[in-house]
């Protein structure tokens, strides 16, 4: 996902930030969420990482319709996005 939101080459310097780090915030709580030992606190982790997802794709979405991102970039982002929504889903179930 992190790939992916930095090749939208979102211009506005607040939301490419904000799309950042929320992307960042996905694969950190991925990995927490790895480390976990009890169902729970794995879910959790997974669910906080399905969250910071939704706001890194709304980020480049919005960047998009602003004209601030590069063409396609929404669909790239959208399509990493949608698989690793579902995964995340999966682990939380």
């Amino acid at each position: 996902m992190l790939r992916a939101v930095r090749a939208a080459g979102i211009r506005d310097r607040v939301l490419r930030d904000h799309a950042l780090r929320s992307a960042k915030s996905v694969c950190l709580n991925v990995a927490e969420g790895a480390g976990r030992v009890t169902r729970a606190d794995k879910a959790r982790a997974y669910a906080i990482a399905r969250g910071e997802l939704s706001e890194a794709i709304a980020a480049v979405e919005i960047a998009a319709e602003t004209s601030d991102a590069r063409q396609g970039a929404v669909e790239t982002v959208l399509a990493v996005g949608n698989e690793l929504y579902a995964v995340l889903s999966k682990l939380i179930a």
